[in-house]
């Protein structure tokens, strides 16, 4: 069929679909805690794909989803969290140490499904555009759709938790990643034990969120 050459009309998005989009935005927290029922079958693949409809520099498209399910895959994840923690607690003293070893960083043993992200820094997709002078933008893509399958997974139910105390590389060793892959972020997945609207770290008193007098500053 021919097109008819008029642009699809956009969906008027009204005050009570901008409201529920901003409990979204407030409600998507990182979680830790996870119930051990299974991600429903097809999920993951839909919510990546909703991922993939994120902005990327040059429209290259450089994220990378590797589902990690092999037991001894996650059990090498685990010991490499293990190590790195480790390692992060002594750089803590007195009351701030003993604070973050009670403080849940990861929810790799609970998790009903694990996902790896990386950045396809070899991708000949988008011919470099836009990143000649700013590079780092090729993983700022990466992170844009991270963002979009966490806020697209709240929307389903699923919580998501962010894992950052780990050796990038030796995760790369372990998951067999393509060269030229960067690692950008681990993520644990599944459906949460409890709901909270504030962050764990806040109820922890680790980090109160700031209350900066202007968030958008004017030159």
């Amino acid at each position: 069929m021919k097109a008819s050459g008029h642009p699809p009309q956009a969906p008027a998005f009204d005050d009570v679909f901008s409201a529920r989009l901003e409990d979204l935005f407030k409600w998507r927290r990182d979680v830790r805690r996870f119930r051990p029922d299974p991600v429903p079958s097809g999920l993951l693949e839909n919510l990546v794909a909703l991922a993939a409809i994120a902005p990327s520099v040059g429209n290259c498209q450089p994220w990378r989803f590797v589902s990690v399910a092999s037991p001894a895959r996650r059990e090498d994840v685990i010991a490499n969290f293990s190590a790195c923690n480790a390692d992060a607690l002594a750089d803590y003293e007195g009351e701030r140490a003993a604070l973050y070893a009670r403080l849940k960083l990861s929810g790799l043993r609970e998790a009903p499904a694990h996902l790896a992200v990386f950045s396809d820094h070899a991708t000949e997709a988008g011919a470099g555009l836009g990143r000649k002078t700013m590079p780092e933008t090729l993983d700022y893509s990466v992170v844009a759709a991270i963002h979009t399958f966490w806020l697209a997974a709240r929307a389903r139910g699923l919580g998501v938790g962010w894992v950052s105390i780990l050796d990038p590389h030796r995760l790369a060793r372990s998951l067999d990643a393509e060269p030229g892959w960067k690692l950008i972020a681990y993520l644990c997945v599944g459906f949460p034990q409890e709901e909270h609207l504030d962050p764990e770290l806040e109820r922890a008193h680790w980090q109160e969120r700031l209350d900066h007098p202007s968030r958008l500053l004017r030159r």
